[in-house]
């Protein structure tokens, strides 16, 4: 039994003795890894704030940027870290990690690919510049003011102060309408005159009053059409060019072109007729009624 023991104990004696030495032959080395370690965690730190100030003149969105930035960070500790363990000789070790993130990954991926659809569509949408805080867009049947863009939604703010959050990859799998993508806009409002109105006249002052308030670039007319005859006016068409700017929604314009052209009207004495129903009373021992609509 005593003879068991020391054996016992020699072989452990062995064991330490040669842990010992492994560790000081591979002192070097070890030191090494971990200044190359140090070194790419002071790269990822510098280069992850570098990145982050550079892309704010590519991408508006800080969420985005931080993405992005902490994915270089990331990756360039990952490359420290294999580094190091080559200098170590420690390749059998490497292998291994490298399947289980592998194996680690694909798990991830299928257990998160409605999320991660969403953050790559709202990267694609960020680094296209397609949509951007601000602009008034049109999507998934829902119209409003993007007022956040983050990984995984966009917010869009409705006229009626609602929010709607709708999902990145439902704004890139479906058509949308950007009104902050065009520098210019056309716009169509329509209106009528009375019948006694001199129509020449009605045109002119019109287009004088729209050109005064939104004057149209080189290359650009205010149209006026005549459209048609109608029971009470004779109605019209007055299409033109405007600004797309940032708060400057079709609702907003209409509003202010309807206001200087009802205010140029009533200047030149123009009238906007409405609908007159006139009826008709005979006497009842005729036993007749005539309505007639003007």
């Amino acid at each position: 039994m005593e003879e068991q023991l020391q054996s016992s104990w020699s072989k452990l004696l062995d064991k330490l003795s040669g842990w010992v030495d492994s560790v000081v032959l591979n002192l070097p080395n070890l030191l090494i890894a971990l200044l190359i370690f140090i070194f790419a965690s002071w790269i990822s730190r510098n280069l992850q704030s570098l990145t982050n100030r550079y892309l704010r003149k590519l991408i508006k969105q800080p969420s985005i940027r931080g993405l992005v930035s902490n994915v270089f960070s990331i990756v360039i500790i990952v490359l420290g870290l294999i580094l190091a363990l080559s200098v170590l000789n420690l390749d059998g070790t490497l292998k291994s990690l490298l399947a289980g993130a592998g194996v680690a990954g694909l798990a991830v991926s299928l257990a998160l690919q409605g999320t991660l659809s969403n953050t790559f569509s709202g990267l694609f949408i960020a680094i296209k510049d397609e949509m951007n805080i601000g602009d008034w867009v049109e999507t998934n049947g829902f119209s409003g003011k993007v007022v956040e863009i983050d990984l995984r939604n966009t917010k869009i703010k409705e006229a009626d102060n609602n929010i709607v959050v709708v999902p990145n990859r439902m704004i890139m799998e479906n058509p949308f309408k950007n009104y902050g993508l065009t520098k210019r806009i056309r716009t169509t409002i329509t209106c009528g005159v009375g019948y006694e109105s001199d129509l020449r006249k009605v045109k002119k002052v019109s287009i004088e009053a729209i050109e005064k308030l939104y004057p149209p670039n080189r290359g650009e007319n205010i149209e006026f059409y005549y459209t048609d005859f109608g029971n009470s006016s004779i109605d019209f068409l007055l299409r033109f060019w405007v600004d797309a700017q940032e708060n400057l929604t079709a609702l907003e314009v209409k509003s202010e072109a309807v206001m200087t052209i009802k205010e140029t009207f009533d200047k030149h004495g123009i009238n906007i007729p409405f609908p007159i129903r006139t009826v008709i009373q005979q006497n009842t021992n005729q036993g007749s009624k005539e309505d007639s609509e003007q």
